[in-house]
């Protein structure tokens, strides 16, 4: 039983009953009737705004509604008082009798407790984590995996169809870094004195084992060569390799994913030229020169003639810019592709959980959207803020750029899968989240698993 569910019933038979007497006008329409968890819990159990909504209808002031409302609900057995306050809210508080049945029920219905068929089977694309495939997965992919795993989770219990996706962007200059670093790691397997690491590569030594195994299936096939030839076949070798170390990743959290989808795909299957074709035909793509940025100009902007997105049309603030200087496509180019892709294979609703660095984002992927699915479907941003490491009290001092970071896999070992879940989902997702290694294993009070 859905507790707000029964006792919003319970306030809509109530208001029926004083229709009925005479007391209330007939005909009011009750949808915006809510029955919900007070703010402050000091302020009761339950509390509704039937009489604040209905007010203008019945042509009565808010509080005399309330205060018949009152009467009537306090003659129903799970309720032991009610309180009429501010302009007209009705705060309601339950019996301990009432309470005790609920935990009865919850007992009995097991692990089906909570479910629900409100999504009526709709399907929902969730994509959530897709870290670029250029290295291990970093503590601070861990919080969007986990929220994202719980939600859809959850979605699940309410009667949605989820798909977990996973969105691997490997088709932009990282891709050729991961090449070339695991490049120069090749040629130390095979022996050479390479010196030491060039800038500009990625540091680390999670491409030590791939380098090795690429030495010993191929020998010095690619020693020698020049870039041209062996950059493509490195970056899909090296891609995959990390691909496969970001899937033990999050095995290890407990999280598996439905569907891993390829950016490169969209460039070699022609889906971003074909979605300016079609964005072009609608009217939402021209040629023109955006004004300069308010403050400070960037040191690479130009007033040059640009391909732009009228993304102004959908409720951004800017229009946005869909081809770089030297005719490649944007990274927004792809991902409005990838976006219309998802509404081609039947979805409507999407939920895209990103980072906190990801947020001025928000409202031209929204608006991408919109556009390629004539209104129909509807994008949901959600973003997870920091994480930041502490050991005994003291900050953990990280930097990918130059390798020194903690990795998901080292957190998920010292302190277990299970923790590190619970950790992960006791802050909403919008508010940072400090997460103490000493902390969260200790034996005591103060440790909140």
């Amino acid at each position: 039983m859905n507790i707000f569910t029964a006792l919003r019933n319970d306030v809509c038979e109530a208001l029926e009953s004083l229709v009925a007497e005479g007391k209330l006008s007939s005909g009011l329409d009750l949808k915006n009737v809510t029955v919900e968890p007070p703010r402050d819990p000091e302020h009761g159990d339950i509390a509704t705004n039937a009489a604040m909504v209905l007010a203008k209808q019945a042509k009565m002031k808010p509080q005399d509604i309330a205060l018949l409302l009152a009467v009537v609900l306090e003659t129903k057995s799970e309720v032991s008082s009610v309180e009429v306050a501010g302009p007209g809210f009705l705060n309601l508080r339950l019996t301990d009798e009432f309470w005790r049945l609920q935990l009865h029920h919850l007992i009995d219905t097991g692990t089906n407790y909570g479910a629900s068929k409100i999504g009526g089977g709709e399907k929902v694309n969730v994509e959530y984590v897709s870290a670029n495939p250029t290295g291990p997965m970093h503590v601070g992919h861990c919080r969007g995996a986990v929220f994202g795993d719980a939600m859809c989770a959850l979605l699940r219990k309410i009667g949605y169809q989820v798909v977990e996706e996973y969105y691997i962007n490997d088709a932009g200059v990282q891709m050729d870094m991961l090449a070339r670093s695991l490049h120069f790691r090749y040629r130390e397997a095979l022996g050479e004195d390479t010196g030491p690491l060039p800038g500009g590569l990625y540091p680390g030594d999670y491409l030590v084992p791939p380098a090795v195994t690429l030495a010993e299936r191929d020998g010095d096939k690619w020693a020698m060569l020049p870039e041209s030839e062996w950059l493509e076949p490195l970056r899909e070798f090296g891609g995959n390799a990390m691909m496969d170390l970001i899937r033990a990743d999050l095995a290890a959290l407990g999280i598996e994913h439905e569907i891993f989808f390829r950016e490169s795909d969209l460039h070699e299957n022609g889906a971003i030229d074909q979605v300016l074709i079609d964005l072009t035909a609608k009217g939402e793509i021209y040629e023109g020169v955006l004004e300069a940025p308010k403050g400070k100009l960037p040191d690479d902007w130009e007033p040059r003639p640009q391909t732009l997105f009228r993304a102004t049309n959908f409720g951004d603030d800017v229009d946005r810019p869909l081809k770089k200087s030297d005719g490649a496509y944007t990274y927004f180019a792809a991902d409005i592709a990838y976006h219309q892709n998802k509404f081609q294979r039947g979805f409507t609703r999407m939920i895209d959980v990103w980072g906190a660095d990801h947020g001025g984002y928000v409202k031209r992927m929204k608006a991408a959207v919109a556009a390629v699915s004539g209104g129909q479907a509807d994008l949901d941003v959600k973003l997870c803020q920091l994480v930041k490491l502490f050991r005994n009290g003291e900050p953990v001092r990280m930097s990918k750029r130059s390798g020194d970071f903690v990795t998901l896999r080292q957190v998920v070992d010292e302190v277990g899968k299970d923790v590190v879940r619970f950790i992960m989902l006791t802050r909403k997702n919008d508010a940072s989240l400090d997460f103490d290694f000493k902390k969260v294993t200790e034996q005591s009070k103060d440790n909140p698993v």
